[in-house]
């Protein structure tokens, strides 16, 4: 995730800095207007004066500030950003941003909660889309592209530059709402975090692409697949119809969420605006342990491997068959490797990608259904097992020409029994 982010002076000198200064916020609020507002961690006011606009700070004590941040945007990447005392992981430093933010010291504190001060030219909107950031660790270093962990609270909001600050400096900005903190809305704010994007700031095409990019692929990988899996499993030695039925759901229903999820994905990550393909590589293209191979693209590589797979087992028949052809036994651990891996990568997405499309946090609730239905699968095909039996028995028949009202084949010159 590269973004830019404008100059703030270093904070190295706030301790030795008084709260006293000769203009006090009393004194700004008396004659500006705009809004403020409050996550669980951090509270931002802006207040317009003039041609410029005062932005404040601070922590609302639920943690300590390690730094905090505030940019200019309705999403994270590529948002012109002031963050304090330094920088965020990945962001890089703009020789000549769009608007020079003033540290205003005298009016800054790092001590206690903090209370961060600075000043920017107003760019003449009366409603400004925020994005703001917190986190709890501070980087250790005055350098300007020092490094900093991972925010602990963030989200998207609006502030009315035109509303009244006559109240304290947690009031409840005007027509906001939090979309991405990690915890519940603090403060005077009485609107509750939703989890995901509000009416008042509009999905981007990026956003509009995630979201797409994870129905599909969860419906392709997640769902039609294990069917198509369960369907093998429990209908082979009932019916010789649950060939058509497997193949329909492994290929064309997965196949088309796939492919669809897939192209979403790789578009979205193009996208201008959009997260860095190196954020996204942990998921949609690095295995932990093997930096240079692509967790996404294998999977998707896998599964095509599996289509052709199951076709070669189903289309081309060795004339004279013994015993169960090896080839059947491994499409069926390929497949069943395929469905494990996609399941971790389900969860790589929501629980790590997520964090980056400015969406806000998912509920609790999608963690639940993903742990049930990583217990449901493994129970539902062990199930199935039960006619691992018969299914054997079913194929030995087969190979030596025995007809029952189950079998697929006809005879020994047609032993097309051999699919899975």
């Amino acid at each position: 995730m590269v973004r830019r982010f404008m100059h703030a002076a270093v904070l190295s000198t706030l301790a030795a800095v008084g709260a006293a200064s000769a203009l006090s916020l009393t004194d700004i609020h008396a004659r500006a207007t705009g809004a403020s507002f409050c996550s669980k961690y951090m509270c931002v006011e802006a207040a317009l004066n003039g041609s410029t606009v005062e932005y404040t700070l601070s922590g609302t004590g639920k943690s300590t500030p390690g730094w905090m941040g505030v940019g200019f945007g309705t999403f994270m990447a590529n948002s012109p950003m002031v963050i304090i005392p330094r920088r965020e992981s990945m962001p890089t430093v703009d020789s000549n941003p769009p608007r020079v933010a003033t540290l205003s010291t005298a009016l800054s504190t790092a001590s206690g909660n903090a209370n961060f001060v600075f000043t920017v030219d107003s760019n003449s909107l009366s409603t400004q889309p925020i994005i703001y950031a917190f986190g709890s660790v501070n980087p250790g270093s005055s350098a300007v592209d020092a490094t900093l962990q991972q925010h602990s609270d963030y989200g998207i909001t609006q502030l009315n530059l035109q509303g009244s600050l006559a109240g304290s400096s947690a009031s409840s900005a005007s027509g906001s709402t939090p979309t991405g903190s990690s915890g519940s809305s603090s403060g005077s704010n009485t609107n509750e975090n939703t989890g995901g994007a509000t009416s008042d700031i509009p999905l981007t095409p990026y956003q509009r692409m995630i979201i797409a990019h994870a129905v599909f692929c969860v419906v392709g990988f997640a769902l039609f697949l294990p069917i198509g899996a369960l369907v093998a499993r429990f209908l082979r030695t009932f019916s010789s119809s649950w060939y058509t039925a497997h193949w329909i759901a492994q290929f064309v229903l997965a196949g088309a969420s796939i492919l669809a999820g897939i192209v979403l994905g790789f578009k979205a990550a193009s996208y201008e605006g959009s997260t860095s393909y190196r954020i996204l590589d942990t998921h949609k293209a690095r295995l932990p342990s093997t930096r240079s191979f692509k967790t996404g693209i294998i999977l998707f590589a896998l599964y095509i491997a599996q289509c052709i797979l199951g076709a070669i087992i189903h289309w081309v028949k060795p004339k004279r068959v013994l015993r169960r052809p090896p080839q059947n036994y491994l499409h069926a651990l390929l497949g069943l490797s395929i469905i494990a891996l996609s399941l971790y990568q389900i969860r790589t997405g929501y629980k790590t990608e997520w964090l980056f499309t400015g969406l806000g946090p998912l509920p609790s609730s999608v963690n639940t259904v993903w742990i049930l239905w990583c217990v449901v699968l493994p129970v539902f095909y062990a199930a199935g097992l039960v006619f691992l039996r018969k299914q054997y028995a079913q194929e030995a028949a087969a190979r030596t020409g025995w007809t029952d009202e189950y079998a697929m084949n006809k005879g020994p010159e047609r032993p097309e029994y051999h699919d899975n």
